[in-house]
């Protein structure tokens, strides 16, 4: 038995393998944020393809958060029984879903958020748009804004939440010395651009107790000048714990159109698992779980990466957008990699519903 297919655990939470679906944007949601019947089905196919973890497509925790239209979201208490249904669909199944729970900032389209907010202003040309500084309340808000929908997902029946700090969102954002130019307590050194994710993790755990998985998607480095060096992200990483964190699942990129989370053109296994010697670094600062995302496809890669300990978990996006059952056809011998060929053409398109493979197969 492939080890990729034991149990594993992440805290409290017992998965059936180490097999995650990283999240991405599904459009498939009303203009309030509900839930469609069809995002019921998307996670209700990729139970049944045999994967052990869903982590939801981002969710907006506050309506100055919204990234994109057709946004799920959780910033409202009148939204629960939409996600209470999305949460049964999966639990039915005897599948397992995380939340993971966000705030654009100055990734928030315009069409979406007519103000949108950053650590601090910020106009440059590889952003859509510009972005005026947060004040301390409303800085106060968002961190409130987090752990009430972190309360949420709980109350949903969700199995944990997944804070966003990665591709340029805002938690990211605080991050970075690229965007935050701030003198006050939540800038500075990597210490004071770390307050942000320091109170955002407290008030989550307050809200919903020691016992309930909490698990964040870190952007390790910008990988541009002056923005977050992966010295930094290290030192990110040593915190985790002692802010409460069960997991880490290691990616990069400030987002914009400078993203380095998303490489195209996976074609043999030495392109996979690029941010491979990054999560062997996170494991030396921590005793969290690692969970790898960044071009894996073969399942020799996938189990060499396990055994080898440079990370506990793999998570893909990419690939179960292509073939939802891909679990099953690696466990059953059916194929030994994904027929992703990581064209980069998932997101929709023109009046396109929700996300989908375009690429030819």
């Amino acid at each position: 038995m492939y080890h990729l297919f034991t149990p594993v655990a992440i805290g409290g939470l017992e998965l059936p393998n180490h097999l995650v679906r990283s999240a991405t944007a599904e459009f498939l949601a009303d203009s309030e944020g509900r839930p469609e019947e069809a995002l019921k089905t998307l996670y209700s196919d990729l139970v049944d393809g045999g994967v052990g973890l869903i982590i939801t497509g981002h969710m907006y925790v506050h309506p100055g958060g919204q990234c994109h239209d057709r946004m799920v979201g959780i910033y409202a208490d009148e939204l629960i029984p939409g996600l209470r249904e999305l949460a049964k669909t999966v639990h039915t199944k005897g599948g397992r879903a995380v939340v993971q729970i966000n705030h654009g900032g100055m990734q928030c389209s315009t069409e979406t958020v007519a103000d949108a907010v950053a650590p601090s202003a910020i106009q440059a040309d590889w952003l859509k748009r510009s972005a005026r500084t947060m004040s301390n309340s409303e800085i106060e808000e968002v961190i409130r804004a987090f752990a009430l929908a972190a309360r949420r997902a709980k109350v949903a029946g969700f199995d944990g939440v997944q804070i966003h700090a990665a591709h340029g969102y805002l938690v990211n954002q605080f991050l970075s010395p690229l965007v935050n130019r701030r003198e006050d307590e939540w800038g500075g050194d990597i210490h004071g651009r770390a307050s942000f994710l320091r109170s955002i993790c407290s008030a989550v755990r307050s809200e919903v107790g020691s016992g309930y998985p909490m698990l964040i998607k870190l952007g390790l480095a910008d990988s541009v000048d002056g923005g977050l060096s992966l010295a930094e992200g290290l030192e990110v990483v040593s915190e985790l714990e002692s802010m409460g964190l069960d997991a880490v699942e290691i990616s990069a990129g400030i987002g914009g159109r400078r993203s380095a989370a998303i490489l195209p053109g996976i074609r043999k296994e030495g392109d996979e698992a690029y941010f491979r010697s990054w999560a062997r670094e996170a494991k030396r600062r921590t005793r969290l779980p690692i969970l790898l995302v960044g071009g894996l496809r073969s399942l020799s890669v996938m189990e060499d990466v396990l055994t080898s300990g440079d990370a506990d978990l793999i998570s893909m996006c990419r690939p179960l957008i292509c073939e939802p059952d891909l679990p099953r056809r690696l466990v059953s011998g059916a194929q030994e990699r994904s027929s992703c060929i990581s064209g980069n053409r998932c997101w929709p398109e023109g009046e396109e519903a929700a996300i989908s493979c375009k690429c030819p197969r």
